[in-house]
């Protein structure tokens, strides 16, 4: 069975390809944006988990 973690990040807005890219190399793969709790945006990543 596959396993994964999950990461949630802010996203600035000017910026958001450059963030998605960098967590996107590290292996990381956009699931959802959603607008957080205080307005701004809010991004929520998986990846397989690796082996322990």
């Amino acid at each position: 069975m596959r396993r994964w973690e999950y990461l949630t990040t802010p996203l600035i807005i000017h910026n958001t390809t450059a963030i998605l890219n960098n967590f996107g190399y590290e292996g990381w793969e956009l699931v959802q944006v959603v607008t957080g709790p205080e307005g701004g945006l809010v991004a929520y990543l998986k990846r397989p988990k690796a082996d322990a």
